[in-house]
């Protein structure tokens, strides 16, 4: 017959085992620094091993597709923080309309750096949403950005005929 209690071996197994999060910190703090190189030690993806470090106040000023918009990229990020959403529908037109909003205000002041933060945020939630088979609300933030890469062609298309 088995026994399912634990021995004091598996209980110390266990009491031993190191999570991931306290294993890159300590790789971190010894002297690993790069992302790559500590996401591969510990088979973590190199957005995880990211958070870890920037929650843990060990690292700043990295960014890519799933490291937390909570974390300022640069001046802009403030505006988007906390803001946008794809869990329906509902949440990614909401997202869409402080998108379209905070664009058109950075364009009436000519601010060409914030409506590219703009656009970059539409296309990192398109990619979320699709990324986690959110098909729909993943369609809300396309077309927006369709809607404005048809406006640049058509800005660029007016103004070529202008010159000629």
């Amino acid at each position: 017959m088995s026994s399912s209690r634990a021995t004091p071996a598996t209980e110390e197994s266990r009491a031993r085992r190191v999570s991931k999060k306290d294993q890159i910190i300590a790789l971190y703090t010894s002297g690993i620094g790069e992302v790559e190189d500590l996401a591969m030690i510990t088979g973590a993806r190199p957005s995880y091993v990211a958070n870890v470090l920037q929650e843990s106040g060990l690292m700043t000023g990295y960014f890519d597709l799933y490291t937390t918009s909570a974390h300022p990229m640069n001046v802009y990020s403030k505006f988007f923080a906390k803001r946008l959403g794809f869990k329906d529908e509902e949440t990614a037109r909401a997202s869409v309309e402080v998108i379209d909003r905070l664009y058109r205000q950075f364009g009436l002041a000519r601010d060409r750096a914030g409506q590219h933060h703009a656009l970059v945020m539409a296309l990192t939630m398109f990619d979320r949403a699709r990324w986690t088979n959110k098909g729909r609300e993943a369609a809300v933030f396309r077309d927006w950005l369709q809607a404005r890469l048809s406006e640049a062609e058509a800005e660029a298309l007016q103004a070529s005929s202008q010159e000629s």
